[in-house]
């Protein structure tokens, strides 16, 4: 019998999950999709043929319900994974945890104590690329650099909506809104920082109150240095790129291609797969198979009694690491 799940959010964010869902209707069946406003249920409606609900405690209160998705804004995450922990959903949640590292340890501890599964929505550990080169990391011998550049573009438009770029909604910039695929993805790499330097701003082509450019440089645990650069002012918008540089080898993974090449003579290649990656103006410009690979990862944890790839304690990682870039000091402090 396919697993009951309930969609909370019909925002920005919601087409990839609801074409994932679809795909994957043989194992899990939508038993609501909630939103408050009128609005954006008519408009999901006319797209997705799911049920809908106005009400939260609908899903809350059903006993037969398995698991919820949440595609809310940042600083809503805590108090609707307190809400559904205790009502014992397993939680899948789109990133960031939350806006702040302290709150979102309060949302993993609640999952914990409620023996429930929480997954986080960090759809780049499951791009092919990305997935062959986690499989070739052995043949890179040891690690001695692990840098990424992430050049993205938003345009003013973008950050003029209500909240966006702010600390009271989304917690931070370019790190945490926009950057924290990449990173995470590096992390999972390189390991934990041991040291970080780095200068960050706002730069004079956005009005926003967060940081829209970064630049560090980053002692890892393991030894291995790196470089890391950010920001939302590259106009049109530049695929992300890992570089990792190994004693036996070296690899880039750009965008959704990877390029490795190795002392003993061998080489990899893959191609850029179809699809942009949401590096321009158009954040949501890009397939929608990562997301798949995501749920279809969680409902595996849930069927097998194992973890979510990329549970809650696996994404603290990434936000300790996007608050070492942060409160490094800046230039001229």
């Amino acid at each position: 019998m396919a697993f009951r799940l309930g969609l909370v959010g019909l925002g920005m964010a919601v087409t990839p999950h609801a074409k994932s869902l679809l795909d994957l209707k043989k194992r899990v069946e939508v038993a609501y999709a909630f939103s408050p406003s009128p609005e954006r249920r008519a408009k999901f409606a006319s797209q997705f043929a799911f049920p809908q609900t106005d009400r939260l405690e609908t899903m809350l209160d059903d006993r037969a319900l398995d698991a919820v998705l949440i595609l809310t804004p940042p600083n809503t995450h805590l108090e609707l994974v307190e809400k559904f922990a205790a009502a014992k959903k397993h939680i899948l949640l789109e990133k960031p945890l939350e806006i702040s590292t302290a709150r979102a340890e309060r949302m993993v501890a609640a999952c914990r104590k409620n023996g429930v599964k929480l997954g986080i929505v960090l759809q780049h550990r499951f791009r092919p690329a990305a997935e062959k080169l986690r499989g070739l990391m052995p043949q890179l011998g040891k690690i001695v650099s692990a840098s990424a550049s992430i050049p993205n573009w938003r345009p003013q438009s973008y950050y003029d909506q209500p909240g966006r770029g702010t600390r009271a909604r989304d917690g931070g910039g370019v790190l945490l809104t926009q950057g924290i695929h990449t990173l995470d993805l590096l992390v999972s790499f390189a390991g934990e920082a041991s040291s970080v330097h780095s200068f960050f701003a706002t730069t004079s082509l956005h009005r926003m109150e967060t940081e829209d450019l970064v630049c560090a440089a980053v002692r890892w645990k393991s030894g291995a240095l790196g470089v890391v650069h950010a920001t939302t002012t590259a106009y049109p918008g530049f695929a992300e790129r890992i570089e990792l540089v190994g004693t036996q080898g070296a690899a880039i993974l750009e965008g959704t291609a990877l390029k490795a090449h190795f002392m003993n003579g061998e080489n990899f290649e893959l191609k850029t797969e179809a699809g942009g990656g949401g590096t321009g103006a158009d954040p949501m410009a890009f397939p929608h198979d990562w997301h798949r690979g995501v749920l279809a990862d969680f409902l595996d944890a849930i069927e097998r009694g194992g973890e979510p790839r990329v549970n809650g304690e696996e994404a603290l990682k990434v936000h300790r690491f996007i608050d070492a870039l942060l409160q490094s000091p800046r230039s001229g402090d």
